[in-house]
């Protein structure tokens, strides 16, 4: 899973960064700042896996991972090179979904690019430019499908309705993912086209430590999150200042500091777990002698394409899965205890596999 964190400069993208990978994003209060996009890969908080290792004798432990991609930050006009321009849009296109950094308190201290603080305002000039570079990208694929068409292309045919249907949707400010398209103009279109607007989206309001947890009595948060409701996408309150210094502290000093702020999860939890929600995934577990593991997949897939996030080979030569869930394992103490007591299930081709459930697969290779 691959999430690109966008936001106008000094919104406190590569601050955020830093503070959930423990990168080294150059964060500095001038516009810009972030030339080539920064990447970081970050092992998924799950706390099943040690208490797995621990029944199973596991030499290692080996979390489900996420990217993150910290792009440069856009400006109005970007769509038409202003700033640094098309050269970040084109990074955007290969993430799966887009954390939206959006500035929520106050500092005279640090620059606004725009002049004032109107988080709406921000996310409505990000958005735009989105959609700018999108209604170019389909305006170009029309005049190219649109031959291809006239010729009697029935593919061709169907891209050309669904692109008229985006354009148009476009042209009215409304992004990609909101346009009603038939299955097949989807399923044609996003094999040809990485649409930026049609990446799923979660607003991160930047607030104060003192407006956390969910800064609801922030009055710039209330205006983003109802901005946010409206289009359909979810907001996390983080203060990319407290991650930084959580990203300082070892696990249990971490604790200590969150209970001092009445805080359960850090804001990189939080981000987690809403991006998992957004792109509706869950994790299934392996567990061995060698290993315990978490696997990332969307939720409703099948027994044997899970097992090929494994191993490609085990998806053509799947026999059956047996299953245990966690709590379950974790009671009867082991496998065997589980098998014992009638917890572990044997399922086949046409088993969903669920979250958190300890899986072994049986194959024929």
């Amino acid at each position: 899973m691959k999430i690109g964190i966008v936001g106008l400069p000094n919104v406190g993208k590569s601050t955020l960064f830093n503070a959930l990978t423990k990168g080294g994003a150059e964060a500095a209060n001038y516009p810009f700042c972030t030339i080539e996009p920064n990447v970081g890969i970050v092992a998924v908080p799950d706390d099943r896996l040690g208490a797995l290792a621990d029944i199973s004798g596991s030499k290692k432990i080996i979390p489900t991972t996420i990217e993150f991609v910290d792009i440069a930050g856009l400006v109005a006009g970007a769509s038409r090179g202003e700033g640094l321009g098309n050269l970040f849009l084109s990074h955007i296109r290969s993430v799966d979904a887009i954390a939206h950094v959006v500035r929520c308190f106050a500092d005279d201290n640090i620059t606004h690019v725009h002049g004032g603080l109107d988080p709406v305002s921000d996310a409505r000039t990000i958005n735009l430019e989105l959609i700018l570079a999108d209604l170019e990208l389909v305006e170009k694929k029309l005049e190219t499908e649109g031959r291809k068409a006239k010729s009697g292309d029935k593919q061709a045919k169907v891209r050309l309705s669904g692109l008229q249907k985006l354009q148009q949707s476009l042209e009215q400010e409304q992004p990609a993912r909101h346009c009603k398209l038939t299955p097949e103009e989807k399923t044609l279109l996003r094999r040809d086209c990485q649409f930026l607007t049609d990446k799923k989206v979660i607003y991160v309001a930047n607030v104060d430590e003192a407006d956390l947890p969910d800064g609801d009595d922030n009055s710039y948060v209330s205006s983003l999150r109802s901005y946010a409701l409206s289009q359909g996408d979810q907001l996390v309150c983080v203060s990319a200042r407290v991650e930084a210094e959580l990203a300082e502290l070892d696990e249990d000093e971490s604790a200590i500091f969150l209970q001092e702020l009445g805080i359960e999860q850090s804001g990189f939890k939080r981000l987690i777990n809403a991006a998992y929600s957004l792109l509706d995934l869950i994790s299934f577990l392996t567990t061995g002698k060698i290993e315990t593991r978490a696997w990332t997949i969307r939720r409703g897939t099948l027994a044997p394409q899970a097992a090929a996030v494994i191993h490609t080979d085990f998806e053509k030569h799947f026999i059956r899965a047996e299953v245990v869930p966690f709590d379950d394992l974790i009671s009867a103490g082991s496998w065997n205890g589980a098998r014992q007591q009638g917890k572990l299930r044997t399922e086949g081709k046409n088993y969903v596999l669920g979250d958190g459930e300890v899986t072994h697969f049986l194959t024929s290779a």
